[in-house]
């Protein structure tokens, strides 16, 4: 096999397609590496911290995203103008959008991630599933395309047994997604997944896999390079979530073995190498209450809980992105963790009120400190969050040598975390951490149903 010949190609200049604290967090590692950086922002966001900290910073248009951080064409004009060699699109908005990596490969603007055919071959979850089978990673049982009625979906149903979920082909954050847990509840669930999905996603494709019971979700971070070598950095439990959104997120798992996390490991390097991956990116399970894994999707883009593996092991994912893109090799060493890590999200939501959002003036702000605590944010005092946008506004990541050490700091940071004006999802975090199952690891992706604080 010929080796590929890439060209190291050192940027100068980053435009960042984000907001918030990813953009912050950008901008700093692009200090470091002496990169200058370009901020886009809508007009909801002209005294955003990132707007302040870039070296440049455009507008490029009203508060809704569709005409702001979801505007390709201004988007590309932005960094045309301020002759940015590189994008850097963050997560969410256009970081997993094949046709914006496109474009950006057609002006000859580095996309800071996945190739376009990469993108496309994990963002359709039916494709995504196809590859995984052929590469040799477990996948869910289930139906082998896309469910387009009911008799069918019921056949597919009774074969593989109830209960079964549905899920949206183009989906993501739990939109078009039903358990069904009976042929009774068959025909009401297909409907409704499939008109939700249409709502949500322009697509009204659904699929269908065996319910798993008990799940947890775990997360291999993997990194690939454009030689062809990839490798992992070893897993994140994210279990803990609402409405399949998650909230808290831990490194090392409390229920993943060294013997599983070292065939997970393997499982999410075929995936990255069935694809000749290239980036950073998430590789996603199911695991059952057997420590049966079951690949789900993969993330082709940083995840908002990357600061969970960086602390673990020590490890800069965003420099590791930008060099990856520049054309550097990784080093192709698999990482364990030697301290243990927890994030929790910091939403400006009111979690005695079903978690409704909480826009609003920041009246006062004191932000936790001390030996093992990291807060990643861009809010300050006088800062007005928007409601146009995600609601989170910081993530807070505590370590220390044992998983019980990093749930007390996590603890002791969220007492001292003082965010005033607005409601946030802190208590909630509080409760948390002080409830005896979650300190004994004693969680599914369930658990929320339940816990009361």
């Amino acid at each position: 096999m010929t080796k590929k010949k890439v060209t190291i190609r050192p940027f100068k200049k980053i435009l960042i397609a984000n907001r918030g604290e990813i953009a912050l967090r950008i901008i700093r590692t692009c200090r470091e590496m002496g990169i200058r950086t370009v901020a886009v922002y809508s007009t909801a966001d002209r005294d955003s911290l990132h707007v302040r900290f870039a070296d440049e910073a455009v507008c490029i248009g009203p508060p809704p995203s569709k005409e702001s951080y979801l505007n390709m064409p201004r988007i590309m004009s932005a960094a045309e103008i301020t002759g940015a060699d590189a994008i850097h699109p963050g997560y969410g908005f256009l970081a997993e959008n094949e046709k914006f990596a496109s474009i950006c490969k057609e002006y000859n603007i580095k996309f800071i991630g996945p190739t376009p055919e990469q993108i496309a071959a994990m963002g359709d979850k039916i494709t995504a599933k196809e590859t995984m089978k052929k590469a040799g990673v477990p996948v869910i049982p289930g139906s082998d395309g896309l469910v387009t009625d009911i008799k069918e979906g019921k056949r597919i149903a009774n074969e593989i047994g109830y209960p079964v979920m549905l899920k949206a082909t183009a989906g993501g954050g739990g939109k078009g997604m039903r358990i069904v847990e009976n042929e009774q509840e068959f025909d009401k669930a297909f409907i409704t997944a499939r008109s939700e999905a249409d709502a949500a996603f322009g697509n009204d494709g659904v699929y269908l896999e065996k319910y798993i019971e008990e799940p947890r979700h775990i997360e291999i971070q993997v990194a690939g390079d454009q030689y062809g070598k990839a490798c992992h950095l070893s897993e994140r439990d994210c279990s803990i979530q609402r409405r399949h959104q998650k909230l808290v997120e831990e490194s090392p798992s409390p229920f993943v073995t060294q013997e599983l996390r070292e065939r997970m490991g393997e499982a999410a390097i075929k995936a990255c190498l069935s694809i000749n991956y290239e980036g950073v990116g998430t590789v996603e399970f199911l695991v059952d209450k057997h420590r049966n894994f079951y690949f789900m999707e993969m993330n082709t883009r940083i995840q908002v809980e990357h600061p969970v593996t960086e602390e673990v092991i020590n490890y800069d994912l965003i420099k590791e992105q930008i060099k990856i893109a520049m054309g550097e090799p990784i080093s192709g060493r698999n990482y364990f963790p030697t301290l243990h890590a927890i994030e929790c999200r910091i939403n400006a939501e009111d979690p005695y009120n079903d978690f409704r959002p909480s826009p609003g003036k920041i009246t006062t702000l004191h932000t936790p400190g001390g030996h093992g605590v990291r807060v990643d944010s861009h809010i300050y005092a006088g800062y007005v969050v928007p409601p146009y946008y995600d609601s989170l506004i910081a993530k807070i990541i505590c370590m220390a040598q044992t998983r019980i050490e990093a749930i007390r700091t996590m603890e002791r940071a969220l007492s001292e975390y003082v965010i005033e004006g607005i409601k946030t999802t802190i208590p909630f975090h509080l409760a948390l951490m002080r409830n005896k199952d979650f300190q004994e690891g004693n969680f599914t992706t369930q658990f929320f149903s339940t816990f009361k604080y």
